[in-house]
């Protein structure tokens, strides 16, 4: 059997899938550590939840497994890109919160690996749960998470942002039950991109952005590639690109041993961002 075909036999079996996920991701971590060696700097942390769960089609016919983003409002810096709920630590709140996160009935104690974590990573399994306390709180606000559906499946590595000065921490987690959200005035709306259509190479591009810097520099302003995921639907066409398109390679990479395309044989879009793009913060 070839991989291609494990991989759609892994997309037609969910409960097949998140054991598969669950066992890379620790098969990954287990061998590479998550955290730098000197420890977190709080101030420059995020934490988001790198959300999976099927597509709400209906009760008699269960919807393929999805990665499922928000879309980010024009109430909030970086309108219109998709990201994964999340947001900054804050440490004595989410202090609080992670101790939930020991109780049998909720996600963390569920979780095969979490005994390994404490006996051989002591500091870093602290860490772990702190972060993942602060991406279902902030999932909470931002699009009502039922955090009693969600089933850990593990972390992947830390993501420096390149155009801020923010180290991102994804924790990739499984929607058992939820089928509606409830998104605040910083979503836009939910979006769902099936895990297979992400293993196609024919739906990347190279997204070329126009990024302006400043008014009295309209007439040379600061073009950039970036490599992206178009998905287009009869509604709307949505880009995924940045540091969540970074985050969801590097799942593809460890979970189904998937790279997209070399940027330079992609088709290009072209962009634009606005001047005060740059200023925002995560």
């Amino acid at each position: 059997t070839s991989n291609s075909e494990c991989i759609q036999n892994l997309l037609r079996q969910p409960h097949r899938l998140i054991k598969h996920i669950t066992r890379r991701l620790y098969a990954r971590n287990s061998r590479q550590s998550v955290f730098p060696g000197d420890g977190i700097d709080w101030q420059s942390a995020s934490a988001v939840l790198f959300l999976l769960g099927r597509h709400p089609q209906s009760d008699r016919q269960p919807g393929e497994p999805c990665l499922i983003l928000n879309k980010r409002s024009l109430n909030v810096p970086q309108p219109g890109d998709l990201c994964c709920p999340g947001g900054r630590v804050s440490r004595r709140l989410d202090a609080g919160l992670a101790i939930l996160l020991k109780l049998p009935i909720l996600n963390l104690a569920r979780w095969p690996y979490w005994p390994w974590w404490r006996k051989t990573r002591p500091h870093e399994a602290k860490w772990l749960r702190l972060l993942l306390a602060t991406g279902v709180r902030e999932s909470i606000e931002e699009m009502r998470l039922n955090p009693f559906g969600l089933k850990f499946l593990g972390p992947l590595p830390q993501q420096q942002l390149i155009m801020f000065q923010k180290v991102i921490y994804p924790m990739v987690c499984w929607i058992n039950r939820q089928k509606r959200f409830f998104p605040n005035c910083e979503v836009e709306k939910i979006v769902y991109i099936p895990l297979k259509d992400l293993l196609n190479p024919s739906l990347y591009a190279r997204y070329r952005l126009n990024i302006k810097t400043s008014k009295d520099n309209e007439n040379h302003p600061d073009i950039r590639d970036y490599p992206c995921f178009i998905q287009q639907s009869e509604h709307s066409t949505e880009i995924l690109w940045g540091a969540t398109f970074r985050i969801t390679m590097v799942f593809l990479e460890i979970i189904f041993g998937f790279k997209p395309p070399d940027m330079a044989s992609l088709p290009v879009i072209n962009g634009s961002l606005r001047e005060d793009y740059l200023t925002g913060s995560i």
